[in-house]
């Protein structure tokens, strides 16, 4: 794995409409990021009271998407939202199961471990890189990477995993913290940058985050921007960074989701509000509609006509999510939900690869 600051690190639950998403970016665009690529967390079945099947059935299409839908380019691969206790019916732990299948399919996954993971997750981490001869990708939080143990836990984790760390990737997750002030915090995660060992030695060095919000239940009917304050504080970061003379991170976000997702919902009576959520310079603007359970999904059309009569709406030819706006403002096919998570990612995507390029470049 080798990549610098103008690439991007979009984290990504690799559910369909996220993957389909994916599926239809140029290969131009695909080029300029590596997914983390989250095996997502068991759904629960509110009306049989149980998660609704094995871990075995839940992770036995895992690598064939993958492979389908990312095909061989370099990705990372964690399992950190699967229960850790949880084992195949064979006994197999997941993670051993989901790099056997990506081995098989020839995929390019880097595994993705932690100080946090325990004993039987490390354990599984170190058999995959003996057999593979891979690089292993390190993922602290902003928290474990501000201890003053965090030297040792790190220098403890590579002597178990009997890894370099010129053959590790890191990525510092800031996960969906307080932003504000912007150049107060820009200052605490330069602090802590400072004091990450091995500083220059690592494969790669990545920075993720978000600031979109976990429910859209807050949000009001109409139009709503929220600032993009992951991108907006990066931005202030790498000057900072620059003039200190540091290394400079890649920038990663969550995309268009929450890296928490309730797991209370009964989708039974959950009612989704019809939204699309378009990415645009330093913000999000978002247009909402009332729940499509009640209203229907001929909302979508009204509310892409507001995307493209908005001064922000960047064309159809900007990305196959743009294209789909402009079908449905024009009378298409509104799609479901799962298809607007696939529109908005796919322009997400396009928009912040064109962004990361032009902060570069100017």
């Amino acid at each position: 794995m080798n990549f610098d600051h103008y690439h991007y690190v979009p984290c990504l639950r690799w559910k369909r409409g996220e993957y389909q998403a994916v599926l239809r970016l140029p290969d131009t665009t695909k080029q300029k990021f590596t997914p983390l690529i989250q095996v997502s967390e068991f759904g629960y079945d509110f009306e049989k009271k149980k998660e609704p099947k094995t871990i075995d059935k839940h992770i036995e299409p895992f690598a064939k998407r993958v492979h389908d839908k990312w095909g061989k380019l370099p990705c990372f691969v964690d399992l950190k939202l699967i229960n850790p206790s949880v084992r195949l019916g064979n006994g197999v732990h997941p993670i051993k199961y989901v790099f056997d299948d990506l081995r098989k399919k020839g995929c390019f996954a880097i595994p993705v471990t932690g100080t946090d993971r325990d004993k039987a997750y490390q354990q599984a981490i170190k058999s995959i890189l003996t057999k593979d001869k891979s690089s292993v990708c390190l993922r602290v939080s902003i928290e474990e990477a501000a201890k003053s143990s965090f030297t040792k836990d790190v220098n403890s984790l590579l002597s178990a995993l009997n890894v370099k760390v010129d053959n590790c990737d890191l990525i510092v997750d800031l996960g969906a913290p307080n932003f504000e002030p912007l150049d107060g915090f820009s200052r605490v995660i330069q602090a802590i940058i400072k004091k990450i060992p091995y500083m220059t030695k690592w494969q790669t060095f990545s920075l993720i985050g978000t600031s979109f919000p976990n429910s859209m239940g807050g949000i009001k009917i109409g139009v709503t921007t929220i600032p993009r304050y992951e991108w907006q504080i990066y931005k202030i970061l790498i000057d900072r960074l620059t003039k200190a003379k540091l290394r400079l991170p890649t920038f990663g976000d969550y995309a268009i989701s929450h890296p928490d997702i309730p797991d209370d919902l009964d989708w039974r009576v959950v009612k989704p509000p019809v939204k699309i959520r378009y990415t645009i310079d330093d913000r999000w603007y978002i247009v909402k509609g009332k729940n499509y359970r009640d209203y229907g999904y001929g909302q979508y059309q009204k509310l892409s006509e507001r995307i493209l009569n908005s001064a922000y709406y960047n064309g159809p030819t900007f990305s196959w999510g743009d294209e789909y706006i402009q079908h449905c403002a024009n009378g298409g096919k509104t799609g479901n939900l799962t298809m607007w998570v696939g529109v908005d990612t796919n322009h997400h995507i396009v928009k912040v690869t064109q962004d990361i390029a032009s902060f570069y470049a100017s």
